[in-house]
């Protein structure tokens, strides 16, 4: 069993209970689903791009990504509907609770001048969003055999029902907040 997954169980579950004021511990929030997201615009011009972003993101998530397409065409973007723009992973159970332990304890801290993830990011839900700007703080991938830099966004899908509560399930997992 993954190390967070325990320790939510026996950690935070009862501490929500407590500050909550839940009745039962099914009512506590939980993570439901990691997303990971690479936009990748330059797939139009070179399709390696995809090919390399593909392997960064499958050792990053430690599963095969899926192939997001254009919806319509944009003669402007040189896109026309059904080409290959992007790629994204869903990430559950174990593998969740692995990679979330993976984000905030390696890959995080490895961020230059870190001060705090924006604590503003939350979609009014109870979901979180990140933006990372570079695939090169995880320590999967090695940098020598980087083609080009390539941000990620991460989306965390929780259960709970306000961005208050999600907020305080995220505090307890570990994320660093920013102090703003």
């Amino acid at each position: 069993m993954a190390r967070l997954k325990e320790r939510y169980r026996d950690e935070i579950v009862p501490l929500m209970m407590q500050e909550q004021g839940y009745k039962n511990s099914m009512q506590v929030p939980r993570l439901d689903k990691i997303v990971l997201n690479i936009g990748l615009g330059e797939a139009i011009q070179n399709q390696r791009a995809l090919e390399a972003a593909t392997n960064d993101l499958s050792l990053i998530s430690g599963q095969r990504p899926v192939i997001t397409r254009a919806k319509w065409s944009i003669a402007s973007f040189k896109l026309r509907a059904g080409m290959a723009i992007g790629l994204m992973v869903t990430l559950r159970g174990e593998r969740m609770y692995e990679f979330f332990d993976r984000l905030v304890n390696a890959a995080l801290p490895r961020v230059r001048d870190f001060q705090g993830v924006p604590a503003k990011a939350f979609d009014g839900r109870g979901n979180y969003t990140l933006g990372i700007r570079e695939q090169i703080i995880f320590p999967e991938i090695d940098y020598d055999k980087v083609d080009k830099i390539r941000g990620l966004q991460v989306s965390i899908i929780t259960t709970a029902r306000t961005d208050e509560e999600a907020r305080r399930l995220l505090e307890l997992m570990g994320i660093p907040f920013s102090r703003q």
